[in-house]
């Protein structure tokens, strides 16, 4: 393949447009820093990209390495479970509800039964399945837009979660938040492998991260290479052809919304079940199915983009906690990476754009040949 070739295909417009989002996002934050103090604005836009090499101590700079990608393990999954759904024809924008079933329903498992950390991921995974099931029974049955069906259920699971977590068996009521896993039940906490010596012996970093790549491999396989795989997407391309080629387009809306919020469940205990950080009374959906939908957009709808899209994501999120909160609110990472995200809904202009400037280079560069 030669070279005018390769910046025709597909795959570089996605990465070169994926990357112009991250520039846009980056960029726009740096002019508010400046806005808000222009003399420290350099420095911060700095701390916010290097994040764990903000440290000069190779220890600490491993260490923090080993929290972003424990941090992003259900960023990834929550992408991957959105990006499942959407190839299959579905926008299963109650994500953040089947995540917070998933914490739900591990954490009880974890602290109220005590149960080993292998049954309290299936629990958890199954139950988020049957959750995201209900929108997809709406949707076959009964024509109901999954949207919102997701939308609703997402407030119903965060409100059914608080109600759950409020029992003083697996809550510290004076704190409003979860007990501490080690200290309850070790048994549910998830399986280190001893790769947190890797990462300067952080207790966090678990069997979680190398789950994640394999599960998305293993979705990309089954969207690409195999024949539920070719079903659920030709269902999604058009459930009247798919259901007059003799495919069940019934039980493929129901599976692919089961399947999707499952992943949802399985990120939400990974993250979890490494104990850290308990979960909190909340009046607010978690954020991290939302960002799910932008990260799965950032990188381009495919399992292993969202690895590399919701690492950089959350890269981002965690440099804002290095930055002088002296000049600048540490939530101002939160800012730039919603700007990103944001961005993200260009990202097919962007994509077009970039096709078209190729061809007008190349059909130029053929003139002067």
């Amino acid at each position: 393949m030669n070279k005018k070739n390769f910046c025709n295909t597909p795959a570089f417009r996605s990465i070169l447009s994926a990357i112009l989002c991250a520039l846009v996002g980056i960029l726009i934050g740096f002019v508010i820093l400046l806005i808000i103090n222009a003399e420290h604005a350099p420095k911060a836009i700095s701390v916010i990209l290097k994040n764990f090499m903000y440290y000069r101590n190779n220890g600490k700079k491993l260490y923090y390495l080993g929290q972003t990608l424990v941090k992003s393990v259900p960023l990834i999954l929550c992408a991957i479970g959105v990006l499942f759904a959407y190839k299959s024809g579905l926008f299963n924008i109650g994500i953040a509800g089947q995540y917070t079933i998933g914490i739900g329903i591990s954490l009880w498992a974890a602290l109220a039964w005590h149960l080993p950390w292998i049954m309290c991921i299936l629990l958890a995974v199954i139950a988020a399945a049957l959750w995201a099931s209900l929108a997809g029974l709406l949707k076959a049955f009964c024509n109901v837009n999954e949207v919102i069906a997701g939308i609703m259920l997402n407030w119903i699971g965060l409100y059914f979660v608080n109600i759950l977590m409020s029992r003083e068996t697996v809550m510290n009521i004076t704190k409003s938040e979860t007990f501490s896993i080690g200290s309850v039940s070790p048994q549910s906490l998830l399986p280190t492998l001893g790769l947190g010596k890797f990462f300067h012996d952080n207790e966090y970093v678990s069997i979680a991260i190398p789950v994640t790549i394999l599960i998305a491999i293993m979705v990309n396989i089954l969207l690409t290479k195999t024949i539920i795989g070719y079903e659920l997407r030709a269902t999604g391309l058009n459930k009247d052809a798919a259901k007059y080629a003799g495919m069940k387009d019934k039980k493929n809306i129901i599976l692919t919304m089961a399947v999707s919020g499952a992943i949802a469940g399985l990120g939400a205990s990974l993250f979890y079940l490494t104990d850290i950080q308990p979960w909190k009374t909340s009046s607010v959906v978690p954020g991290m199915g939302f960002n799910g939908i932008a990260v799965a957009f950032l990188g381009e709808l495919n399992p292993i983009g969202a690895i590399f899209a919701g690492y950089f994501i959350q890269h981002i999120t965690q440099g804002g906690s290095f930055i002088d909160t002296k000049y600048y609110n540490p939530q101002i990472a939160d800012l730039i990476s919603s700007i990103i995200i944001y961005s993200c809904a260009f990202m097919f202009i962007f994509k077009n754009h970039i096709g078209t400037f190729v061809e007008k280079f190349s059909k130029k560069s053929e003139g002067k040949e």
